[in-house]
């Protein structure tokens, strides 16, 4: 799984700042690409106030969505999710952030600077630019609501 430090990889892009919003939802777009071609799990965090159309602990096209708490930042939310997280040798978080690589190592997770998993996105997306190539699947995130509304539970299901 990776847990991505958004603002760490939005700031990998000339001009970002300009529109934080917007940033944000291209960065989501991108992330959920790169988790459907490398058929990986993909958390974000992000500095700042939730996003008024996705909620902390959201969906987003299979990306998990999670913002710092208030009066806090992204590094400490990350720490929080990389101390709840069991299986910590394929845990693999995405910051250039000094202090943040060195507690996530500490805690026995892996370290990708943000530079270098910008790459690998765009190498992904390169590997995967083929025009045909469907959207990624929304599925797993039907799923999700289905479950969250208790539509679909095992009670209902046929044997």
């Amino acid at each position: 799984m990776y847990l991505v430090d958004g603002n760490n990889v939005m700031a990998q892009r000339v001009g970002w700042h300009k529109d934080k919003r917007k940033a944000r939802r291209r960065l989501m777009d991108e992330l959920a690409r790169f988790a459907h071609t490398r058929r990986a799990s993909v958390a974000v965090v992000f500095d700042g106030a939730p996003d008024e159309f996705f909620a902390d602990g959201a969906s987003y096209k299979g990306v998990r969505l999670f913002y710092a708490e208030r009066g806090s930042n992204a590094d400490e939310r990350i720490k929080q999710l990389v101390e709840r997280e069991r299986e910590r040798r394929t845990l693999i978080v995405v910051t250039s952030d000094r202090a943040l690589s060195d507690y996530v190592r500490r805690c026995g997770a892996q370290v990708i600077r943000s530079g270098e998993f910008r790459k690998r996105m765009e190498e992904a997306e390169a590997a995967n630019s083929n025009p045909n190539s469907p959207e990624p699947s929304v599925e797993g995130e039907l799923n999700e609501w289905m479950r969250y509304f208790g539509v679909g539970t095992e009670d209902d299901e046929e044997p």
